[in-house]
């Protein structure tokens, strides 16, 4: 692992000791560690979202009516219980 330093204002630096004495979080590099994983995730999750919208865009106005999407929506839900 290498190592890198980061310079944080003195609340910040505050805020992740609070964290660690709370318990959440052994060091502080566990913390920034835990931030970058649930910053990489929510990227993933940004970009995958963007791509399926530019899908749908892209595939033109649908025939389909409110109504009938929120019957399918329901008979699905039912299927997953």
């Amino acid at each position: 692992m290498t190592t890198m330093h980061v310079s944080l204002p003195e609340s910040m630096k505050l805020w992740v000791k609070r964290q660690i004495n709370a318990g959440h979080y052994s060091s502080a590099s566990d913390y920034v560690r835990d931030l970058i994983r649930q910053d990489q995730e929510y990227q993933d999750k940004h970009e995958a979202l963007v791509k399926a919208l530019i899908v749908g865009e892209n595939s033109g106005v649908s025939e389909r009516t409110v109504g009938n999407i929120w019957q399918d929506v329901k008979a699905r839900r039912k299927l997953d219980v």
